[in-house]
């Protein structure tokens, strides 16, 4: 096998494999199981007690993971060129630097080399490590679910911002407003409007903690409103999100996968 011929079979055997390529399957299979035993790693580690009694197979686990997942990064960026989009050697690989696959594969990869690169605190250390988290985010090469929810936000990101601000609008001025109507009867609960703030999202999300709550009659009349007003703005982003997952399924279920190349056809 040649260079060009080893280049292209790693490309191959790197991405989602087809379904008659043994080899690309196993390795997907393999990674996917490497990546759900990390975050069960990471869960259990959080237990003192196992932390203190299986502390070196947490260390093994972590060591041959970071080799792994180190040599898939290298070999992707290596053997990307042989995808049309990202065909040129170096134009094609920063593309691929910056997108968004990759920066996952990066943030998966990077705490662990941290500590070792800069001396950092214990703490900082027990933080960086929580970033391991986000290999689950690997997933999202070998699963579509994790491109239909990227593809609707990308498709109703204007709807979301647009959601997003009348919710904040109305968290600023219900607030402000319960800040002048309760802060002589509470000045410790509702000391200003950053501090009512809390009072704000627990009240317009419907969580209602009940830590923090007015006791006056007229801030209880708008506590009312601000609540059924809540139902409604923080269902939106609900309702967008449900339509933009109903519109991506029918343009799925519109579609056949081409054998070869496995993207989608009219």
């Amino acid at each position: 096998m040649n260079y060009k011929s080893f280049k292209k079979r790693s490309y191959e055997i790197l991405e989602k494999g087809a379904s008659d390529d043994r080899w690309s399957r196993r390795i997907d299979l393999f990674i996917i199981s490497l990546i759900f035993l990390n975050i069960l790693a990471i869960i259990l580690e959080s237990v003192n007690s196992l932390k203190r009694d299986y502390q070196l197979i947490f260390d093994y686990i972590e060591i041959f993971s970071i080799y792994i997942f180190t040599i898939e990064y290298i070999l992707r960026i290596w053997s990307i060129t042989e995808k049309e989009e990202y065909s040129q050697p170096i134009q094609g690989r920063l593309k691929y630097l910056f997108s968004f696959s990759s920066i996952i594969d990066l943030i998966a990869i990077v705490p662990a080399y941290i500590p070792l690169l800069i001396g950092v605190d214990s703490r900082v250390v027990r933080g960086i490590r929580l970033l391991r988290l986000f290999r689950i985010l690997k997933l999202s090469r070998y699963n579509r679910a994790f491109s239909h929810i990227r593809n609707v936000v990308k498709s109703k990101k204007e709807e979301l911002v647009i959601s997003l601000f009348a919710v904040l609008t109305l968290l600023v001025i219900s607030s402000s407003l319960m800040y002048f109507v309760e802060n002589k009867a509470q000045p410790e609960s509702f000391s200003s409007i950053p501090a009512t703030m809390w009072w704000g999202v627990a009240t317009l999300t419907t969580v209602g903690y009940g830590d923090v709550y007015p006791i006056t009659g007229l801030g209880k009349f708008m506590a009312g409103i601000m609540a059924i007003l809540g139902v409604g703005l923080f269902a939106l982003p609900a309702g967008i999100l449900a339509n933009g997952f109903g519109n991506t399924l029918e343009n799925k279920d519109s579609c056949q996968t081409c054998k070869h190349c496995g993207k989608d056809i009219n």
